[in-house]
């Protein structure tokens, strides 16, 4: 039972970090958008420092993981990001957007990096548990962000207006603060994790080439999706409503694909896992330009939800499976720059076609080009 709480209160960790520090962003943007008359290439570039932050975090987190405990960075990283959502609504100045996307960014990167090796280190001898807790934390974890916020901020925004953006960030930040103190317990719990010795394991980079470049691609495209959908249906003039549906759908959908992909994850070791997450998350990015009616941004959401949160624990179950217990939190810290530097392309590049192509359709459909090709070099990797 234990160990179950623990899970859970990592995972509101990631409900913070990535389902409200990233995620939420996406649903608020066309309002800020509106409201503050940016160009697409603009919005994008807030996620694009936010990725920037990223990487910063990630890599400072790499270089810390032989030297402070997982849990210490988990509670800073987790702390600081609650702070970044609070003060965001504040001000609508571009370079104070910045600054505060960027520091979501840093510190969300750190909190989630050790989040991963904290829970690998859960239910030792049993597989297939451990897997589920892998699973459960990205994608519930992300998921109940994603479907909280999808529920809370289109009907505010669309009874309130664009300008109540602010409050939107307020919203975000309050629900942050009451998930936090769960997440800062297990870390206490968890304090005795790793710590020194951690760096001196190797890792063979070159034997894990296919899955860190199938996880590039994952960075580079899924983001688009999740940046630019809102602004996508608010082009095609989509309602309050129907906005609301579709991520309350996507949020539930990321909350489930635990259960779905559990089994796969426990009985492969290589990169068969991620080259299908990576195929399903193409097929959702595609399907809004292929198919842009409300049925098809259904279909959409159930397809890329069932999928996009399952990236990051195939990279996470590949750790486990193929590393010992005192190299995870390297790995999977390696695997979050790869990831953090491929996605900063991303928003700011689809923000920029658009702009040419005068919709972020064009967008959607490049990323999953993108994504496909990553799930075929993924099928490459072999068990180490």
């Amino acid at each position: 039972m234990r160990d179950w709480l623990l899970l859970a209160g990592l995972t509101l960790g990631v409900t913070i970090t990535n389902g409200f520090a990233r995620f939420a962003y996406g649903l608020i943007l066309p309002s800020m958008r509106a409201e503050l008359d940016w160009t697409y290439a603009q919005a994008g570039w807030l996620n694009t420092a936010n990725a920037l932050g990223y990487i910063g975090g990630a890599v400072l987190t790499m270089a810390l993981i032989g030297r402070v405990r997982p849990a210490v960075l988990f509670a800073v990283g987790l702390g600081m990001t609650v702070i970044a959502l609070l003060l965001t609504g504040v001000n609508a100045d571009l370079t104070w957007q910045t600054a505060l996307r960027f520091l979501a960014g840093f510190f969300g990167a750190m909190s989630f990096s050790t989040a991963g090796a904290l829970t690998a280190g859960l239910f030792p001898g049993d597989a297939r548990k451990n897997a589920l807790a892998i699973a459960i934390l990205f994608g519930t974890g992300g998921g109940l962000g994603v479907m909280l916020a999808g529920a809370g901020i289109p009907p505010m925004l669309g009874a309130m207006g664009d300008a109540a953006w602010p409050l939107a960030w307020v919203m975000v930040g309050a629900a942050s603060l009451l998930a936090a103190p769960l997440g800062l317990w297990a870390a206490w719990a968890l304090r005795g994790l790793g710590g020194r010795g951690a760096a001196a394991v190797p890792l063979p980079v070159w034997r894990m080439l296919a899955m860190l470049g199938g996880y590039a691609s994952f960075g580079l495209g899924y983001i688009v999706y999740l940046t630019f959908l809102s602004a996508f249906m608010r082009e095609r003039a989509a309602s309050a409503i129907e906005i609301t549906l579709v991520w309350v759908l996507l949020g539930v959908c990321i909350s489930l694909s635990p259960f779905l992909w559990r089994g796969i994850f426990a009985r492969h070791a290589g990169g068969v896992p991620l080259a299908m997450v990576l195929s399903g998350i193409a097929a959702g990015s595609a399907l809004p330009v292929i198919w842009p009616t409300l049925p098809g941004l259904v279909v959409s959401a159930v397809v890329f939800g069932s999928s996009v949160f399952m990236a990051p624990g195939a990279v996470t179950n590949f750790a486990r499976q193929n590393l010992p217990p005192a190299a995870w939190g390297r790995a999977i810290s390696l695997f979050t720059v790869v990831f953090a530097v491929a996605q900063t392309a991303g928003p700011y590049a689809a923000g920029w076609i658009g702009d040419q192509a005068g919709s972020i359709g064009i967008s959607l459909l490049v990323a999953a080009g993108l994504l496909v090709t990553g799930a075929l070099i993924a099928l490459t990797q072999r068990r180490l």
